[in-house]
């Protein structure tokens, strides 16, 4: 090659540099047109990337929701247990030699019902007590000749219980086979296994939060890798990064509504099933599981939960995408 030659080479500019040059800027298109035109998206909608990430997202806000939504059940079983065990104590009455059992129930009762803060007694008869013991020793079993105890029932004024350390004293003084439990201490281990489960139910929270932040970037790096000329093309004539980033979180954020809103609904018709079957599907009595989980249905809260779940997997999803973007366009830049 002459040196005439390698002078023109030199000074012919690249390819993509005369491309950039006969391309209008992006402020000439916005000057020529008086508004930007019409946008396309970068990243296609409707490609075979787009509708896996639905599905991912799907399944994590489903497992998302039916998490949360157990989670607020147990908070509301637990605080109703709550409440129903400090409305009422119970008194018991055990048979002693040389005693008669009826008048130390008659006694106690006239005991408890002078103490300040109770609101009504009640005391159980035979029938009732052997009622109690059916699952355990079966009916019609005759209980004389066993020392079965008799309950008193006991129903407080909520906020204002009476004072438990004198009305203890006072019946182990009086009437020495009668004992009074106010169940504190079963209310205590309720809010213990409350606590344990909502602590693991945030945690499982926590890893499908975590589980969809690391599809979401996986997918995004595709998604870039793939409209890699467009974005550069975008780059050539003016496009900030800023715009690009905004590009793909508004279509990631399409995507988390669309998976999110799937996930979503089907977890609050799962709900919904189980709270109008109740506890048939599990082989159990509908009162037996309106007892424990208050019918295992979500009320206008719980629902509200889990719409408001959607709206934050939708979040996520798009500030995600976002990042990523910001941050793969200034590693390249």
């Amino acid at each position: 090659m002459s040196t005439t030659d390698r002078t023109a080479a030199r000074g012919r500019p690249r390819t993509s540099a005369r491309v950039a040059a006969a391309l209008p800027s992006w402020g000439e298109l916005v000057a020529r047109f008086g508004r930007r035109p019409r946008e396309t998206p970068i990243v296609p909608r409707a490609s075979i990337a787009a509708g896996a990430l639905v599905a991912v997202v799907a399944i994590m806000t489903f497992l998302a929701s039916l998490t949360a939504g157990a989670v607020v059940t147990v908070i509301g079983a637990a605080a109703e247990w709550q409440s129903d065990v400090a409305r009422e104590v119970t008194v018991q009455v055990r048979p002693m030699a040389g005693r008669d059992l009826d008048a130390d129930v008659a006694r106690t009762v006239e005991i408890v019902r002078t103490a300040p803060g109770v609101t009504a007694v009640q005391p159980q008869d035979k029938a009732e007590s052997a009622k109690l013991l059916e699952p355990w020793l079966g009916s019609g079993l005759s209980l004389d000749s066993l020392p079965v105890p008799r309950l008193i029932v006991v129903a407080v004024t909520p906020g204002r219980p009476p004072d438990y350390v004198a009305l203890k004293a006072r019946l182990a003084a009086e009437v020495p086979g009668a004992t009074l439990d106010d169940h504190r201490a079963f209310a205590r281990r309720l809010r213990a296994m409350a606590d344990t489960a909502v602590g693991i139910g945030l945690a499982v929270l926590a890893l499908v939060m975590a589980a969809t932040v690391l599809s979401v970037a996986f997918a995004t790096r595709g998604a870039m890798a793939t409209n890699r000329p467009t974005v550069e093309v975008l780059h050539f004539i003016g496009a900030k990064d800023a715009y690009v980033a905004g590009q793909f979180m508004r279509h990631f954020l399409f995507l988390g509504l669309h998976g999110g809103a799937i996930g979503g609904g089907a977890a609050a018709l799962v709900f919904l099933l189980l709270g109008l079957v109740g506890g048939r599907l599990f082989g159990l009595g509908g009162a037996d599981v309106a007892a424990l989980f208050g019918g295992a249905a979500l009320g206008p809260g719980g629902y509200l939960v889990l719409v408001g779940l959607v709206a934050v997997v939708a979040l996520v999803t798009a500030v995600t995408a976002r990042r990523v973007v910001t941050v793969t366009l200034r590693q390249v830049g």
